[in-house]
C-alpha cells in the first residue's frame, strides 16, 4: 500500500486537536486530522455545554424555594416535565455541536480521515485504508469514562456522561458514584429536578477540594440537598424489579440508574503507542514536558485531556496551540503555562486557582478567609452561603492561590486568577476599586485582615489609600 507523506498528523478532532490543526495550517498544508469517534468535541457533546444547560434548568426550578419569602405566590404550582427538560438540553447540545462541526471537520476535504489511527512504526500511521508517513505527530485523542468491568453487565442502567444527555426522560432515582466535578454538578442538578439522588465517593472530600477548612463546609451545604456517603467504596448488585442496589459502608439504597463519574482514562491503547517508541507510566500516559508537550525526545506531542494533566477546555485550547506550533517548529518552544483555574458549577460554586492548599509551604504562607453569611449582595440573592480563602506569600505578600465556595464563585475565581497572573500583592489588590454591593466585596476584608497582620504596609494611612 502506498504511503502518503505529510509534515504533521494530528490524531483526535476534539478541542485540542482542532486548535493544533488550526495552528499547523498556518504554516503548512501538508497535514492530516484523524478521528474515528463522535465529532463535535467532548465539551460541546457530553461535557461543559450540555451539563451547564441542565444545571441552568435546575437552578431556575430551585429558585422557587425563595419565592414565598420574596412575596411571589404560586411556586407550589410549578412542576418538572423530565422529557421536555431533556429535549431542551439536547436541543442546546445539538446547537453547540453543529457550531463546532460547521467551522471544523465539515469544511475539510481529504485531509480529514474518519478512521481509527494506530502506529505501525515510528512516524507511520494506519488510518482505515490509508497509510500516513508523518514527520511529526500530535496525539490529542482525549479520554473515555472509566466504568468498572463488573458493572458493565448492568447495561443501560449504568450511565456515564456519554449516555446521560441522551436520556429521553429523567429517572426516578439515581446513585452518583464519584463526587468530583462531574458527579457533583450533575448529582445536584438532577436532585433539584426531582430525581431522588444519593452521592457516593470513596474519598472524604467532594469537588476535589483539599483545603481542610472548606471541605466540611462544602459537604454540609451540598449534603443538605441530597445524601452524601463519603469515605467508602461503592458496590452495585441486582435488586428486585430491575433496580440496582448500591451500597457503601453501612448505607444501602435501591435505584433505577447509576451515574459513574469515577474518572476518565486516556484513549491511547488503540493507537498501539509502543510501536512508536512511546512508553506509558503506571497511570497509562507517557511522561510529557508540560511546556513543550513533547514526549521525551520523540517527534510526538501530547495535547488535551489525553495527557491527564489539566483537563479543562481552556487548557486544551492552549495545549493544542503549543503542540501545533512545536509540530512545525525546527526546535520545540517552551511556553509558560497559565495560572491553574478549576470551577465546579455546583451551588455554591467550588473554585480553586493558583497553588492548591496541599501544595503550600505553610511556614512561608499566610492564609485569610471570610464567610458569605453576612455579605449584603449574597443576602439579597438568598445565597449567603460559603467561604473564600486566600493564600499569600508571607515575605512578599504576593497572592499565591485561593479556594472559593461561593455563589457565582466562577467570577471571583477569574478575578483572582488574573491577579496571580499579574503577580499582584495583596496590597496592590486592596487598592483596586470595589463597587458596592457586589460579591467581589468579599475579597476586601480578607485583604485587610492579612495586611493588618503583616509588615507589608508601614504607612500611617489606611492601606487601601495610596499617597501620591
Amino acid at each position: 500500500m502506498m504511503e502518503e507523506q505529510v509534515d504533521v498528523a494530528i490524531i483526535g478532532a476534539g478541542s485540542a486537536g482542532l486548535y493544533a490543526y488550526a495552528q499547523v495550517k498556518r504554516m503548512t498544508d501538508s497535514c492530516v486530522l484523524i478521528d474515528s469517534g463522535e465529532l463535535g468535541t467532548t465539551c460541546a457533546r457530553v461535557g461543559c455545554m450540555p451539563s451547564k444547560a441542565l444545571i441552568q434548568v435546575a437552578e431556575d426550578m430551585h429558585r422557587r424555594g425563595l419565592f414565598a419569602r420574596e412575596g411571589i405566590e404560586g411556586a407550589d404550582g410549578l412542576s418538572v416535565n423530565g422529557a421536555e427538560v431533556m429535549e431542551h438540553v439536547q436541543d442546546l447540545r445539538d446547537i453547540f455541536v453543529d457550531k463546532v462541526l460547521s467551522t471544523s471537520t465539515d469544511e475539510m476535504g481529504d485531509e480529514f480521515i474518519e478512521a481509527q489511527a494506530r502506529f505501525l512504526e515510528p512516524g507511520l500511521l494506519a488510518a482505515g485504508e490509508r497509510r500516513i508517513r508523518a514527520r511529526r505527530v500530535v496525539i490529542a485523542s482525549g479520554t473515555s469514562p472509566v466504568v468498572p468491568s463488573a458493572w458493565k453487565s448492568f447495561g443501560e442502567r449504568v450511565l456515564t456522561t456519554d449516555e446521560i444527555f441522551e436520556l429521553e426522560a429523567l429517572p426516578e432515582s439515581l446513585a452518583v458514584i464519584g463526587l468530583g466535578v462531574i458527579g457533583l454538578e450533575l448529582g445536584q442538578a438532577l436532585n433539584r429536578l426531582g430525581v431522588r439522588v444519593v452521592g457516593i465517593d470513596q474519598r472524604d472530600t467532594i469537588g476535589n477540594l483539599d483545603d481542610p477548612e472548606v471541605i466540611p463546609q462544602a459537604v454540609q451545604l451540598l449534603g443538605k440537598e441530597f445524601p452524601l456517603w463519603l469515605g467508602q467504596a461503592a458496590t452495585v448488585e441486582e435488586a428486585h424489579g430491575g433496580r440496582l442496589r448500591v451500597s457503601a459502608g453501612d448505607n444501602s439504597v435501591e435505584v433505577d440508574r447509576i451515574l459513574v463519574a469515577i474518572g476518565r482514562r486516556a484513549n491511547l491503547a488503540a493507537l498501539d503507542p509502543e510501536k512508536a517508541g512511546i512508553v506509558l507510566n503506571q497511570a497509562g500516559v507517557p511522561e510529557v514536558n508540560p511546556n513543550t508537550l513533547q514526549i521525551g525526545d520523540l517527534p510526538v506531542f501530547l495535547a488535551g485531556d489525553v495527557n491527564s494533566d489539566r483537563q479543562v477546555l481552556h487548557e486544551a485550547a492552549d495545549e493544542g496551540r503549543i503542540a501545533g506550533i512545536n509540530a512545525v517548529a525546527d526546535k520545540p518552544v517552551a511556553f509558560r503555562r497559565k495560572t491553574p483555574l478549576t470551577i465546579t458549577f455546583s451551588d455554591p460554586n467550588i473554585v480553586m486557582l493558583g497553588c492548591r492548599h496541599s501544595e503550600l509551604d505553610m511556614d512561608k504562607t499566610v492564609i485569610g478567609s471570610v464567610s458569605f453569611g453576612m455579605l449584603g449582595r449574597a443576602l439579597i440573592m438568598g445565597r449567603n452561603r460559603g467561604t473564600l480563602r486566600l493564600y499569600a506569600d508571607k515575605a512578599s505578600g504576593r497572592l499565591l492561590g485561593a479556594t472559593i465556595l461561593a455563589p457565582h464563585g466562577e467570577h471571583l475565581g477569574h478575578l483572582l486568577a488574573w491577579c496571580i497572573e499579574q503577580r499582584l500583592t495583596l496590597l496592590q489588590m486592596l487598592r483596586m476599586p470595589f463597587y458596592h454591593p457586589v460579591l467581589e466585596e468579599a475579597i476586601q476584608p480578607v485583604l485587610r485582615e492579612l495586611i493588618a497582620a503583616s509588615d507589608w504596609h508601614d504607612s500611617p494611612y489606611p492601606p487601601d489609600l495610596e499617597v501620591l
